[in-house]
């Protein structure tokens, strides 16, 4: 029996995303096809172009996804305390989230998409508003140097990026990677810590 006719409008779209990702893993986003999407979830091979055009509305959904699923995590992560504790929690949420989906990540911050991009970006300044609201926060209590929030931001989750790729390669296996989140955080509180 096929698996098609277990599938209503919304289930079959949620399917076919969770098979996507799996796949992403282990052929990454060259080798993600549609037809082998249908084949791998079980429908039709015509069943995925009712939700995604193309590879590329595919590959815009995932990052979405990914976006949404990493606000979550940030939403999860505050907490409670003093300001760069909160940041910290918040760079540790980001961190692990980078490590567990790696072949996910680049698909997040491409700027490759198709006429999605606008909700990706929505997706994506969801996924970020509690980091630069904390930063926001910390700015008014005057305990983070003034500018930009978004700005600094982005500065902050570059250097967490970049950490992130180190971990994920194995390049920093001689180190514990929470011992180097916490130099890095460290190091980028002092950065934002306001000049006398």
């Amino acid at each position: 029996m096929s698996l098609h006719s277990r599938y209503h409008h919304g289930d079959l779209r949620a399917a076919l995303l969770q098979h996507a990702e799996s796949a992403l893993r282990t052929v990454g986003a060259d080798g993600l096809s549609l037809r082998q999407l249908a084949r791998d979830t079980g429908v039709s091979h015509a069943a995925p172009s009712r939700h995604f055009r193309d590879k590329q509305a595919l590959l815009d959904a995932l990052a979405v996804t990914g976006l949404e699923r990493l606000g979550a995590c940030f939403e999860q992560a505050v907490t409670d305390g003093p300001i760069t504790a909160r940041l910290q929690t918040v760079a540790r949420a980001y961190l692990r989230f980078a490590v567990d989906n790696p072949e996910l990540l680049p698909l997040m911050f491409a700027r490759r998409h198709s006429s999605t991009d606008s909700e990706i970006q929505d997706a994506a300044d969801r996924a970020f508003a509690v980091p630069i609201a904390l930063i926001a926060e910390g700015q008014a209590a005057g305990e983070i140097v003034p500018g930009d929030p978004k700005r600094l931001g982005v500065t902050a989750l570059a250097a967490l990026q970049g950490l992130a790729t180190f971990v994920g390669s194995g390049y920093t296996a001689d180190y514990d990677s929470e011992e180097l989140l916490d130099d890095l955080v460290r190091h980028l509180t002092l950065g934002l810590l306001p000049r006398p």
